[in-house]
């Protein structure tokens, strides 16, 4: 795979929803020339009150990633960080920017970013969650300007249920949202835990649009952070047409 350029020595820190101070496996696959740093804050379910005590956490790791002198910071962990609502995700944002005074974002805004860059106003949406997280996402889209066309979904409540999901069932789940989406100009695929390096390509060939997904958008956007384009060769088209930051 091939990327842009980009400058030596960069560290990103990673507040992370495992238990464990885990670095996804995409990351250093997607960015092998990049620093990472995990902090993690153990999300227990895929449910609101999963999610609570590791949304408590997320600040205190976050500002334990900045005295380690990260050059910015990324929250994986998309539902983790809408859950609560478009304003309470808002709130963390800035919450986090002031208080480790860094670059900060999250996989939430992660994916609303790469809706943007690839142009993609009317979505068809696969999601790992049940209706009640789903819901949430809806609000969240909708607050950024997107519409949500249709909505398939794995209804999955345990933390770890997502990574057993195949590209094949991944494929197949966003396969069935784009048949109830005439019109769609991209898919989004939402989910930190679904494993989805591999679909994109795949999709954009059968439908010709583009496909943002949750853990490839993260660390895209995380790059973005420290000003590079974060582009890349062979992962789908927001990747391969991502522009320099500011263009």
């Amino acid at each position: 795979m091939r990327s842009g350029r980009m400058r030596g020595n960069i560290t990103i820190g990673l507040v992370v929803p495992f238990a464990t101070d885990t670095v996804p496996a995409e990351g250093p696959i997607m960015y092998p020339g990049v620093h990472f740093i995990a902090r993690g804050v153990g999300v227990r379910a895929l449910t609101p009150e999963g999610y609570e005590p590791a949304f408590n956490a997320i600040t205190p790791a976050a500002e334990q990633l900045a005295a380690q002198g990260v050059d910015a910071i990324m929250v994986i962990g998309t539902s983790l960080t809408f859950y609560r609502g478009p304003e309470a995700h808002d709130r963390l944002l800035a919450d986090l920017r002031r208080k480790t005074g860094l670059p900060v974002s999250t996989m939430s805004q992660a994916i609303i970013d790469g809706l943007h860059e690839v142009g993609a106003k009317r979505v068809a949406v696969a999601t790992a969650y049940s209706d009640v997280v789903n819901r949430k996402l809806k609000e969240l889209l909708a607050a950024a300007g997107f519409d949500v066309l249709a909505l398939k979904c794995f209804d999955l409540l345990e933390f770890g249920g997502p990574s057993k999901k195949s590209e094949a069932d991944i494929i197949a789940l966003s396969e069935c949202a784009m048949a109830d989406s005439a019109g769609a100009e991209g898919i989004l695929i939402s989910c930190g835990g679904l494993r989805t390096l591999g679909v994109a390509q795949p999709l954009e060939a059968n439908h010709g649009i583009p496909v943002v997904s949750s853990t490839p958008a993260a660390f895209w956007a995380a790059m973005r952070l420290v000003g590079q384009s974060g582009r890349l060769d062979g992962y789908g088209l927001m990747l391969e047409r991502s522009r320099e930051p500011g263009h």
